[in-house]
């Protein structure tokens, strides 16, 4: 039986418009209660669209452009993302007015929650607005909104995004993780040491988890998991 590690530290690197980020972080949740493994999770930023024009785009159309993908094979991808999302207790409600944003506004918010304690609640409250009930976060009334609702300051979190005070600091941690050579997401990374692409499934990250207490503890032992796996916004 293989002892869970004492604290491992997770990085996560995710946009709140990508599905399988959501729905990865929901597998990993469930594989890390199953091995009760005791853990501390750092949110990163990552934009999936940043030349994106502040008003968005209709996310079949997006998904087309960028893609080619059809309507067939959209709607196919958002039934899959639609059952899978639910067997993890997360809904999506994906709709034909659905839109694409431009997230540096939301990296921004969310940034500024993390000096408050709140980043990891307005990080699930935001996939939520954005997959399950499609609110428009281009329009940073709507953001400041989402913050109010996880408990942090509405009129605060209007100014920090009117002001532009922590652009700086999203744009350097942007950067850091381009340089990581991070090009898509979910990107997980253990203990500063091992990275884990896309959404592995509740097994494989279970396995994963497994893996790296075993190497952690066993000095000798090769380097742990580095997969990949994941559509991104493919959607």
């Amino acid at each position: 039986m293989t002892t869970p590690l004492k604290k491992l530290r997770i990085d996560i690197v995710s946009d709140v418009v990508c599905p399988w980020c959501i729905i990865g972080y929901r597998q990993l949740a469930v594989a890390l209660e199953a091995t009760g493994t005791e853990h501390a999770i750092h949110w990163h930023p990552f934009e999936l669209n940043p030349a994106m024009s502040p008003e968005g785009q209709n996310l079949r159309e997006h998904v087309a452009e960028k893609y080619g993908t059809t309507k067939e094979q959209s709607e196919e991808s958002r039934v899959r993302m639609t059952e899978i999302g639910a067997d993890l207790g997360f809904e999506f409600r994906f709709a034909d007015h659905m839109r694409m944003h431009n997230t540096f506004h939301v990296h921004q918010l969310l940034h500024w929650a993390e000096q408050h304690g709140r980043m990891h609640e307005l990080k699930q409250a935001l996939f939520a607005a954005h997959f399950t009930d499609c609110r428009n976060l281009s329009d940073d009334a709507v953001l400041a909104d989402v913050a109010a609702e996880v408990g942090l300051e509405r009129a605060e979190a209007l100014s920090v995004l009117e002001d532009q005070r922590f652009a700086t600091d999203v744009r350097t941690a942007e950067d850091y993780w381009l340089r990581q050579g991070i090009r898509g997401v979910p990107a997980v990374i253990f203990n500063r040491r091992h990275l884990v692409s896309g959404a592995q499934g509740v097994e494989n990250y279970t396995r994963i988890l497994e893996q790296l207490s075993e190497t952690e503890q066993s000095p000798g032992s090769g380097p742990g998991p580095n997969t990949k796996e994941g559509d991104q916004d493919h959607v």
